[in-house]
């Protein structure tokens, strides 16, 4: 079995995601509707084989919207298959591995949606068998999708699965939503829970900031008949089948609107992609089949029908509100005693959307302002142990300023430099005056309080920058080389303009002498290259060459009423078919510049690349095309943006019109210029 056959007819093999203990899984096209499906194969004779078929007929009896369903089943050709919907986009293993643990409403929703989809098939009397994070996935519209219901376990040569499996397993679901570990009886991929004396440890044991409810939830599922306080939670709701999990965890998330549009925005895969499933085990030896995985310790048996310690409430009653608040107790007086029951938050409808399915990460291993987290077991509660316990001292107290001083202190001696605010000058003047007699000054008449005259220094700025400004000299050297660059490529442009030449036009040929215009490459018309020959390039063939090598040479003949063609195909070219094109190689005889390829193409739309190199190519995967083009009709002209120099040019095919049969391209004629 190789990518391209086709299976019973009608199912073409297109990825190889999985193979091992001679199952394999493949990604495959379905040619009657045009659609991808997911396939499970195993040889007709193999121990798996008669549970394989039976699986996919129970799983076909179960009609809901959250699971991949089954399309079809059969034995063909010594082999036995089952034709799954295809599913893509992130499983929630992929989602904790690169995000992390998810947000409590987010975990309890995603859970939720599965759970309902388990219920659905427990009604019918057919359960999931192998419910791990890998089996759970959000495609890109932000549905919840539940992947190989009854198939899979089938495949792994595990016994039909029991509800009471599946209910353990929504637990360990839920517990590894919100701790990114996985607990559950089927086999995973995700980190294993730490356990302590046989006892799975409580969510909120292993990540702070879990709500109660679910904690409490998670612990009586993965840890029943241990003691611990959600033994009681039986009491109120029913938690040992699947539908009392889902309507326990929608009550938790209140208002469920615009949780999938969420979900679509978070950047989950599209179609486009491939969906990494789980891979197929070795089998089980030939007498027997392996028996399935036995449940975590102080877990109940496994039976056809889960077991109810005490008689559940309706499936779909909502939990009952919290107690209210207590008064403060007198002072002396005992506290009251606390209610047993866990109390459901309120609807969580009121936050944010994006606080409630992305809140914020933070490591409780490091101080914050909140401070460091103390878990308390007997009292099962967190409490804070906060970093700072008394007010940080108040800021020291500003200096004063200095006084001002009543007169100017004496000028230095030396030379005295004017300042360069006249302004500032001429108040320090008028406020700090002296009488410096008739030297070292310069003289000047107020003109306020009187006449008078006297003899005023010079008021050094102390904002002025000194004369001699380091680097100064450098940034004028380099202003002056500026001006004489500008001033010679001016000239240059000047001089070629003058010339009939392109502003910055160079010669190849070197030396000096006056060139004509029609002598630059780059002004020079383009012409007609002629003695073309031509072959035909299909790397992805097999030899000897099938698309037509003997009409090849119709195509540089000069005539447009004969063409060569290629092959006839189911499909077009692309990712999707069995080929990625095919093309035609123009040899030029020798080098040259090339800058326009003119095509004349039969049929139409056909898309195509350019390829000019210096050596025949025998593929060009690894080349960079000069031009792209897509022809709406027979007549195409590419023009290269840069001319590129080569001896051959090639004309990939990308894609191809349709014609009568199939898909089939040509071109009539295929004209070089440089």
């Amino acid at each position: 079995m190789r990518p391209g056959d086709v299976l019973a007819g009608r199912y073409r093999l297109v990825d190889l995601l999985a193979e091992s203990g001679g199952g394999r899984f493949w990604r495959a096209q379905d040619r009657v509707l045009e659609r991808h499906v997911a396939l499970h194969v195993v040889a007709q004779d193999d121990d798996r084989a008669e549970a394989l078929l039976d699986a996919a007929r129970r799983s076909a009896t179960v009609h809901d919207r959250h699971l991949l369903r089954v399309l079809d089943a059969d034995r063909v050709d010594g082999l036995c298959f089952v034709v799954n919907e295809w599913g893509s986009g992130d499983s929630l293993d992929v989602m904790l591995g690169g995000e992390g643990p998810l947000g409590p409403r987010r975990a309890a929703w995603l859970v939720s949606e599965v759970a309902a989809a388990v219920a659905a098939g427990h009604r019918v009397g057919v359960a999931h068998g192998r419910l791990n994070p890998e089996n759970v996935l959000v495609d890109h519209a932000g549905a919840v999708r539940v992947i190989g219901f009854a198939v899979d376990a089938a495949m792994f040569g595990l016994e039909p699965g029991r509800a009471s499996t599946d209910v353990a397993d929504l637990g360990g679901l839920l517990y590894a939503a919100l701790t990114g570990r996985w607990p559950g009886v089927s086999t995973s991929a995700v980190p294993p829970a730490p356990v302590e004396s046989g006892r799975v440890l409580r969510p909120r044991q292993v990540r702070a900031g879990i709500p109660r409810p679910l904690d409490v939830l998670c612990d009586e599922v993965v840890n029943p008949f241990t003691g611990s306080d959600g033994s009681r939670l039986r009491e109120v709701h029913d938690l040992a089948t699947a539908q009392g999990i889902a309507d326990y965890l929608a009550a938790f998330v209140g208002d469920p609107t615009r949780l999938a549009e969420a979900e679509a925005a978070a950047g989950h895969r599209d179609t486009t992609d491939t969906t990494a499933l789980p891979a197929v085990s070795d089998p089980p030896p030939r007498d027997r089949r392996a028996p399935a995985p036995p449940p975590p310790s102080g877990a109940p048996a496994a039976d056809d029908e889960p077991t109810r310690l005490v008689p559940p409430l309706a499936a779909s009653a909502a939990p009952p509100p919290g107690p209210a608040p207590a008064p403060a107790p007198a002072p002396g007086s005992a506290p009251p005693p606390e209610d047993p029951r866990p109390a459901m938050p309120p609807s969580l409808a009121e936050q944010p959307l994006e606080a409630s399915l992305h809140p914020p990460r933070r490591s409780t291993d490091l101080p914050t302002e909140a401070g460091l987290p103390v878990f308390d077991d007997e009292a099962d509660e967190v409490r804070w142990l906060t970093a700072r316990t008394e007010p940080s001292p108040p800021p020291p107290p500003f200096e004063d300023p200095p006084e001002r001083p009543l007169f100017a202190p004496e000028p230095a001696e030396g030379p005295v430099r004017r300042s360069r605010h006249p302004a500032a000058t001429a108040a320090a003047a008028a406020s700090w005056p002296w009488d410096q007699g008739s030297t070292g000054g310069a003289r000047a008449t107020g003109s306020s309080g009187g006449a008078g005259s006297g003899t005023f220094p010079a008021v050094r700025d102390p904002e002025d920058e000194p004369e001699d400004v380091p680097g100064r000299s450098w940034l004028r050297l380099a202003g002056v080389l500026a001006a004489c660059l500008l001033l010679m490529l001016a000239v240059v442009v000047a001089y070629n303009l003058g010339r009939g030449r392109s502003p910055l036009a160079t010669f190849s040929g070197g030396g000096g002498g006056d060139h004509s215009p029609s002598a630059s490459p780059s002004s020079a018309a383009p012409r007609a290259i002629t003695g073309l020959r031509a072959n035909d390039l299909d790397p992805q063939g097999a030899p000897p060459y099938e698309e037509h090598h003997e009409l090849v040479g119709l195509a540089v003949d000069g005539k447009p009423s004969t063409a060569w063609s290629t092959m006839t195909y189911d499909q077009d070219f692309g990712p999707g078919g069995l080929k990625t094109g095919v093309g035609l190689v123009v040899d030029l005889g020798a080098s040259h510049r090339v800058s326009e390829v003119v095509l004349q193409l039969v049929g139409a739309p056909t898309s195509y690349s350019l390829y000019v190199t210096d050596h025949a190519p025998t593929a060009v995967k690894d080349l960079e095309p000069v031009a792209t083009e897509t022809a709406p009709g027979p007549h195409s002209k590419a023009v290269l943006g840069t001319p590129a120099t080569g001896r051959y040019v090639t004309v990939w095919l990308t894609s191809i019109p349709a014609a009568d049969g199939g898909f089939r391209g040509g071109i009539a004629e295929v004209s070089v210029l440089g």
